[in-house]
């Protein structure tokens, strides 16, 4: 990985500043674990599985509520197995996402399926830019890697709180997507749909920031931003939902989904609510492999933060019954 240069948004000497240093020594480890062989990654990550859910009880109480509220229809041992089934998966997607940043990707590894490009070429040949939604799985990373083979794709995204650590995931990110726009930077990002650009980005978490509202998700209100229909309405992009998945045998499968009819409507709301419809379906074919470990339903309709997960989501979580579930 090269050294920061001049260049960079932040001067050399901010960057390697000594308080910068456990944070590169962190990118310096990061780097090194990429470049392991894919098999080594997908054991070693799957045996993180069990280290993580005893080390993180607070996140495995969070995945614990998420299930709960979303698969009431599956019995507590389901749950709970389903739950420790997606920490193994996180450990594998830890080493994912190293991998997309700072390792090696070539025609023979990893294998993988691309369906659907055909709807991105008819739309660019229109001229036309296309926001692609996808959720937030734990290959999301890798698997836009892989996309950015066949067509430039450029990705939002929220930076990163260290500076070190932001720098040295945007340049890794910058080695196979066209561009990377911060989140707030929507005039960037805009003028790259306008040019007939693709954009990548993932609306299924939670955000402070940005318009919000209440919409479906797994059958509960869900507080969901509604910047896809905006960016569409703005650029006039086309709307397409990407799926991702790993398939048992260590590969994966993209798949570009037919872009959403009718879409952006004058209703932001209802176009919300179809995103999020989209984005739910993507998740219930392979639930293991989604970051259950984020607060989805943290802000509620009646102003309350946090009841399902506890206080501060780090409490006992309930089931959607309101009975306390077992860790």
């Amino acid at each position: 990985m090269p050294a920061p240069s001049a260049d960079d948004p932040k001067p050399a000497a901010t960057l390697l500043a000594p308080a910068r240093w456990p944070a590169w020594l962190g990118v310096a480890l990061g780097w090194c674990a990429a470049r392991t062989p894919a098999w080594l990654q997908r054991r070693v990550g799957r045996a993180l599985g069990p280290l993580l859910w005893r080390l993180l009880p607070s996140r495995r109480r969070v995945v614990q509520a998420n299930l709960a509220l979303c698969f009431p229809e599956l019995d507590e041992a389901a749950r709970r197995a389903l739950a420790r089934e997606n920490f193994a998966q996180t450990g594998m997607g830890l080493f994912e996402f190293l991998r997309a940043w700072w390792g090696r990707v070539s025609d023979s590894s990893p294998r993988y399926t691309v369906e659907g490009l055909q709807h991105l070429e008819a739309l660019r040949a229109q001229g036309r830019g296309v926001l692609l939604v996808s959720a937030h799985f734990v290959h999301l990373e890798l698997c836009a890697r892989l996309l950015c083979r066949h067509v430039p794709v450029a990705g939002m995204y929220r930076p990163h709180g260290d500076a070190a650590m932001e720098w040295a995931v945007k340049a890794g990110r910058l080695r196979y997507a066209c561009a990377m726009f911060a989140r707030d930077a929507l005039r960037p990002a805009l003028k790259h749909l306008k040019a007939g650009g693709i954009l990548w980005f993932a609306p299924d978490q939670e955000s402070r920031r940005g318009d919000s509202v209440f919409v479906p998700f797994f059958g509960r209100p869900a507080w969901s931003l509604t910047s896809t229909h905006q960016l569409a309405r703005l650029s006039g992009a086309a709307v397409c939902p990407f799926f991702h998945e790993r398939l048992p045998d260590g590969s994966y499968r993209l798949e570009v989904q037919a872009p959403l009819a009718d879409f952006p409507s004058a209703d932001a709301t209802a176009d919300t609510a179809r995103v999020m419809a989209a984005l739910e379906a993507m998740i219930r074919r392979v639930p293991a492999q989604y970051l259950w470990l984020h607060q989805r339903f943290k802000t509620q309709p009646d102003g309350a933060r946090g009841a399902h997960y506890g206080r501060h989501g780090g409490g006992q979580p309930q089931d959607a019954t309101g009975r306390q579930a077992r860790p």
